[in-house]
């Protein structure tokens, strides 16, 4: 098995070790960091979230996942900046005011920095604006999450102060969390919604790529 196919399987399987030493020793004999990337890791990431749509992974097979490609990006990230490999965009990441739940959030990190784009976690309990400076710091996307009915309206809030600051257009916004609908980000006028966490990696990748 080349390097990496040892990485891509690795991923899968989540064995850090294997996929650490795939890393290394293809670096070693010449591939690039950004083949690594782009052939194995984004795309063994991009299967992890089939399986996990299709019920046949779970969020610890995902997690188990994640980390070893954490693991191996660790490994590539000093490279892809020598080789000037800029992410597919930057997201912002947050829960929304007077919510303090992240295990979802986190998910939705792990899943959109798989996908080749870099994430920046506001953290939970995140003001509208806490997101609209993320934007004018030049983010490309910014995802909210919300686990509570009762601070849903927080995601309206943030729309209307991204147009306030007149900033609504330059911005991609994907809400999500378990209480939220297509519906309802139709209604705030968000971009999109993600039922789980690698449809939200999914949906990120598409709206940037437009």
């Amino acid at each position: 098995m080349g390097h990496k196919e040892t990485i891509y399987e690795g991923i899968l399987k989540g064995n850090m070790k294997a996929v650490e030493e795939a890393a290394k020793v293809g670096l070693a004999e010449g591939l690039t960091a950004a083949e690594l990337l782009n052939e194995a890791m984004i795309p063994a990431m991009g299967e992890v979230g089939r399986l996990f749509e299709a019920n046949e992974y779970y969020v610890p097979e995902m997690l188990i996942a994640a980390r070893a490609m954490k693991a191996g990006l660790a490994i590539l990230r000093p490279e892809l900046v020598k080789e000037k490999v800029e992410p597919l965009g930057k997201v912002a990441l947050g829960t929304v005011k007077g919510d303090l739940h992240d295990i979802g959030k986190n998910l939705v990190s792990i899943m959109v920095e798989g996908a080749g784009l870099e994430v920046i976690d506001l953290g939970v309990d995140v003001s509208p604006q806490a997101f609209v400076q993320a934007v004018q710091e030049g983010d490309d996307a910014i995802g909210l999450s919300a686990l509570l009915t009762t601070t849903m309206p927080s995601m309206k809030g943030t729309i209307d102060a991204l147009e306030e600051a007149g900033l609504r257009s330059r911005v991609r916004v994907l809400i999500g969390g378990a209480p939220v609908t297509q519906k309802y980000a139709d209604e705030i006028g968000a971009d999109g919604y993600g039922r789980d966490a690698a449809a939200a990696a999914a949906l990120v990748k598409r709206l940037l790529n437009k």
